[in-house]
């Protein structure tokens, strides 16, 4: 950014449309002047879902963030990787670390991806029409396969949803650090006027 300016400042500057290019100008300690750098602006889409065999029999899964199509992307992830796998899952390690959290539907997806039965979470708040419960459907994906759930401090949200879903129906353990701690849901709510 330019003295005196934020960075928020400094990104709506470099927004602009796709397919233009825009010259930066960086300042790099122990370069005597500084680097000169176009880069083309596009469409940054963010991957939710990261996947791999950790040894045979054993997979890790990532989730960076919940959004609405996050358990689809968690779905195809399981699928490739027990045709890739060739071996009975053993154990699966679910990765929410540092994961802010996202829509609510995409955390109620992802427990039930590997859960069989019960229940996931429940809204309650002052008016009646708030209370709502979601329960999960038969069909775990990993056949009752050992899961181990990571998270830290940066894990908040629908993150700690699913970690305490998972949790409470004894299908997970959670490893790591305490959580955020704003295991909430908020509703829109449209105003009369």
């Amino acid at each position: 950014p330019v003295k005196g300016m934020t960075l928020n400042e400094a990104v709506k500057i470099m927004r602009g449309k796709p397919g233009t290019d825009i010259e930066l100008t960086v300042v790099r300690e122990g370069l005597d002047k500084p680097l000169q750098i176009t880069i083309t602006r596009d469409i940054i889409k963010v991957k939710s879902v990261k996947a791999r065999i950790l040894e045979p029999g054993y997979y890790y899964l990532r989730i960076t963030q919940f959004q609405s199509h996050t358990a689809q992307l968690l779905r195809d992830a399981i699928e490739a990787l027990n045709k890739e796998n060739m071996d009975p899952v053993l154990g699966v390690v679910l990765d929410l670390r540092n994961n802010p959290g996202g829509v609510l539907n995409g955390a109620v997806s992802v427990a039930d991806i590997f859960l069989d039965d019960g229940l996931i979470v429940y809204t309650e708040g002052r008016s009646s029409d708030s209370a709502s419960k979601f329960h999960a459907k038969p069909g775990d994906m990993i056949n009752g396969a050992p899961l181990a759930v990571i998270v830290n401090g940066g894990s908040a949200s629908a993150s700690e949803i699913v970690a305490g879903a998972l949790q409470d129906q004894k299908r997970a353990i959670i490893l790591g650090e305490k959580t955020f701690g704003k295991g909430s849901v908020q509703t829109i709510l449209p105003m009369n006027n």
